[in-house]
Parts: C-alpha cells; sequence; structure tokens
C-alpha cells in the first residue's frame, strides 16, 4: 500500500453498501489522510463511524469533490451520471458501484484478481466502473478456468438475496417473514409478489428479448472484464429469500477435456477463491457461511455428464462484500499502488 495519504469521498455513504464501503476502508487500513461522507440531503446531519471517530454526513452537491483524491459511490446509476463527471472535472478519480458507468468503451470494468490492468484507462474519463455483483463472483471463479482451458460457454442460474436490493428490501423480507409466522396481512412495496417462502425469477426490469436487464448485465459484464466475446453465456436471475449472500449454479462448457479433480487443484490456487466442497461430509458453499467474508466460495465442483467438456460449479460470495464494497476498495488499493 502506498506511504502516501489520500483524501477519499464515499457518495452514498447511508445505504447498505455505502456502510459497507466505509466498513472496508477501515478493515483494509486504506491509506487516508481525510474522508469526506456524501448522501442526500434527508442525511445530513447524521453522524457515523469512521476509525472509531464520528464523522458527519454532507449533502451531496456539485462543490463535494474540490480537494479530494479518490471517490467512492453507491449512490445510484442517476446520480452517478450526474455527479461522476463533476467529481472527474475536479480531478477526483472515481469508483462507481452503479450500472451507469459498466459498459462505456471507455470505461475500465475491473475485477482486480482478474483485470487491474484495465485500471489504467481511468484517465480517458477520471472513472472506474465496479461489476455488478452476482458478475463478480461469477467471473472470479471462472476466470482461471477460461485462462488455462478455454471456456466456450456458461450457463448460470443465480439465487440472489434481497440485500442486493437494499435496506428496504431486507425490512421487508423481515416484515412479510414475521407477519406470515403470525397470521398478520403483509404489504408488498418492494417486489411485484411476496418474497418471504417465495422465489421471484425477475431482478430488474424485463427487456424486448425476454431476459432481464440484471440477466443482461452478466453476459455483457463477463465479456467486458475477459476481453473475449466468443464466449456463449446465458442467465437466469432469481431473488430468494435470504438476506445475505449470493448463489449461482454454473455450467461450463470447457474448450478442452477437464476433470472435476483438475478444477478443484486449479481454484484452490485462485485468488479470492475459497473451494468448500466436501459434500460427502454435507459440505459445500452456503449464503449463511459467505456473508460477512470477502471470498468467492466455489464447490459441488463435477463433470457434466451431459456434454463431453463440461463441468458444474455451485458459486456463492457476501454481495454487499466481495459483490460491491470490497471489489470497489480493492480497486481504489490497485489505483493508488499503481497511478496515484
Amino acid at each position: 500500500m502506498s506511504a502516501k495519504k489520500f483524501n477519499v469521498a464515499v457518495a452514498g455513504a447511508t445505504g447498505v453498501v455505502g456502510n459497507q464501503m466505509i466498513a472496508c476502508l477501515e478493515e483494509r487500513s486504506f491509506p487516508i489522510e481525510t474522508i469526506k461522507l456524501l448522501a442526500s440531503s434527508r442525511s445530513v446531519g447524521r453522524k457515523l463511524d469512521f476509525r472509531g471517530d464520528p464523522v458527519a454526513v454532507e449533502e451531496l452537491t456539485e462543490s463535494s469533490f474540490k480537494g479530494m483524491d479518490i471517490a467512492i459511490f453507491s449512490a445510484g446509476g442517476g446520480i452517478s451520471k450526474k455527479f461522476a463527471p463533476v467529481a472527474a472535472k475536479d480531478g477526483c478519480v472515481v469508483i462507481d458501484n452503479s450500472s451507469a458507468w459498466r459498459m462505456d468503451p471507455k470505461v475500465p470494468l475491473v475485477v482486480p484478481e482478474i483485470n487491474p490492468h484495465a485500471i489504467a484507462q481511468y484517465k480517458n474519463k477520471g472513472i472506474i466502473a465496479n461489476p455488478n455483483c452476482s458478475t463478480i463472483q461469477m467471473v472470479v471463479a471462472l476466470h482461471p478456468l477460461h485462462q488455462k482451458y478455454g471456456i466456450r460457454r456458461v450457463v448460470v442460474s443465480t439465487y440472489q438475496s434481497v440485500s442486493g436490493t437494499g435496506q428496504k428490501a431486507v425490512d421487508e423480507l423481515d416484515h412479510q417473514t414475521r407477519a406470515i409466522l403470525n397470521f398478520k396481512d403483509y404489504e408488498k412495496k418492494v417486489y411485484p409478489h411476496t418474497i418471504a417462502f417465495n422465489c421471484l425469477p425477475h431482478i430488474d426490469v424485463f427487456l424486448e428479448n425476454g431476459y432481464t436487464k440484471e440477466e443482461m448485465k452478466m453476459v455483457n459484464e463477463t465479456l467486458k472484464i475477459f476481453e473475449d466475446d466468443t464466449i456463449g453465456i446465458t442467465a437466469t436471475t432469481v431473488r430468494v429469500p435470504v438476506f445475505y449472500g449470493h448463489s449461482e449454479s454454473i455450467n461450463i462448457e470447457m474448450k478442452e477435456n477437464v476433470t472435476a479433480d483438475e478444477v478443484r487443484t486449479l481454484l484452490e490456487k485462485s485468488p479470492g477463491v475459497k473451494v468448500v466442497d466436501d459434500p460427502k461430509n454435507n459440505i459445500y458453499p452456503m449464503a449463511i457461511d459467505a456473508a460477512g467474508q470477502d471470498l468467492t466460495l466455489v464447490g459441488r465442483i463435477r463433470k457434466d455428464e451431459s456434454i463431453p467438456n463440461g463441468i458444474n460449479m455451485w458459486v456463492v460470495a457476501d454481495n454487499i462484500r466481495k459483490g460491491a464494497a470490497t471489489n470497489a476498495v480493492q480497486i481504489a488499493e490497485v489505483l493508488v499502488k499503481e497511478y496515484l
């Protein structure tokens, strides 16, 4: 880590991911000179702890980034579209967690275990994009396999926790669960259907091709991160009644024949991955275990016996940490070490 210290702003500091970004900056001892916590006018004056001291939340305005070196955004696509260029104009490098800039050809889309070299492209617009949470954990698990054996096709089905939608969704699952167990009425505000004791094959809006925006994010972002548009990818994303941690069933068609043991051995040596794969003893990745840590857990590794070069695996990660906040802070770490 750089010996130099930096002025850092967190936009969307009071949200679920923003709170975790602040925690990650502290946990990972990021070299901070001053920290500025930004949110809407509703949160002005609220105090959040950083390194044992209370820091007052300030209103996000066009003058918020003067004198700042790095701004980490988790305030939604509309806010990022408006304020990221303003911050960049003031000489502040933006790491944005929304979908606003991910597919901009001049903005790098980065998972540090995979393509840290892409961070150099931040000079194009002063912005670096953080990928979608479900994309991050998938590519962390797939990248070592693609590097060594080559991937022809991926079929992924996700089981995504409600925290991916935000605190209101966490509260809605809590309230609906309590109400159902106590035979009481409840409201549906965040999702179009009941989420408690249910699965919704619907994340984000539906597109003309019948897929949801979330599903196409996984397709398009993976191709950009891997810098390889020859891979066939199809996704089905599902919201499940879990508070924290996304799970994914991934079917991979490799270009070469590979055994499950070879995949397991390779992933055991791969950065950011923890193999959890002893099904005979009921040991496999679960959302309840992934919550609170930064590693991507991989298990249920087995041959797909229906095709010659097929592999199945089950991949789980904390969507708020590695799927958002931690990945953004890891990008910032590379940025200050290599470029600032």
